[in-house]
């Protein structure tokens, strides 16, 4: 039976890919920092407690492993780590290691239009580990999604509080995808012979559409206040010059992303207005 490591199993993408492993012909080994973060229910893989940060808590990791797939990187800062640390460093300490071991492929999990928005300090370091892997002389899979549900949960905030606002006229379309849609695809990459895949959910929808929904699942009376885009130019600025990359690298790329289309080709079966109606009845 083949062999598949996961870095990242607890972050919310990666849950649902071990999900699909689980259910799949793989034999599973996941490096995890926080084992008792692991769903209950997830049994018979192989736990590595370490921390990809620290290269020598990893070694021989992939030893017998025939594939890996890492969601590894920031999203909510939490740490004093930086992008550079994580979405960087500690992707190439995983990478150093699936050499050594000539594991058959390794796919990671990166942003759409990355490669656009090298200029963010997410980015930056998420298409250097890119550049990385692409040498590497292993087979990989980049996979770029649009966004994830979880990203519009911002959305559903600003609406329970009453009002949601937006920049400009709210016109930008996106088609963010659930984590359970995005998952069987990473798995199938492994097999798959496309090394770059971008995604996206099966609504496309306008920040105005998106706001609607949040405030339909709520029941709410909508208002929403469109803000004209100097305030966002200002608010970038504000906080690139006056808080810490530990600060602002979220805020710089949600504020970035507002202000352009985030579409890629359809796929999946779940729709953001049943992810927010899930949301009002929790």
């Amino acid at each position: 039976m083949e062999k598949v490591l996961l870095a990242g199993a607890t972050g919310y993408l990666g849950s649902y890919i071990l999900k699909e492993l689980q259910e799949s012909d793989y034999a599973v080994k996941v490096i995890v920092r926080s084992p008792e973060k692991l769903p209950v229910d997830i049994k018979n893989i192989e736990v590595i407690e370490a921390e990809l940060t620290k290269p020598a808590t990893i070694k021989n990791c992939c030893h017998d492993v025939d594939y890996v797939i890492s969601t590894v990187g920031i999203t909510r800062q939490k740490d004093d780590f930086l992008y550079m640390d994580v979405d960087y460093q500690a992707n190439k300490n995983l990478l150093l290691e699936a050499r050594r071991s000539q594991v058959k492929k390794f796919s990671y999990i990166s942003v759409f239009k990355g490669q656009e928005l090298k200029n963010l300090k997410m980015c930056a370091a998420k298409e250097r580990f890119v550049e990385e892997l692409k040498n590497s002389g292993l087979d990989y899979c980049i996979i770029r999604p649009t966004g994830f549900f979880s990203d519009m949960a911002d959305f559903f905030k600003m609406a329970s509080k009453g009002r949601i606002y937006l920049f400009g006229d709210g016109k930008f379309k996106s088609n963010p995808i659930h984590g359970q849609d995005l998952a069987p695809l990473c798995v199938l990459s492994l097999q798959q012979k496309e090394q770059e895949i971008i995604i996206g959910g099966p609504d496309i929808l306008t920040q105005n559409e998106i706001a609607r929904l949040a405030y339909n699942a709520l029941n709410k009376e909508i208002k929403i206040t469109h803000l004209p885009d100097f305030l966002r130019k200002f608010s970038l600025f504000l906080v690139r010059t006056f808080t810490s990359e530990k600060f602002y690298g979220p805020v710089e790329f949600f504020l970035t992303v507002l202000a352009m289309d985030m579409v890629a080709p359809k796929r999946g079966e779940k729709h953001l207005k049943d992810f927010y109606d899930e949301l009002a009845q929790k």
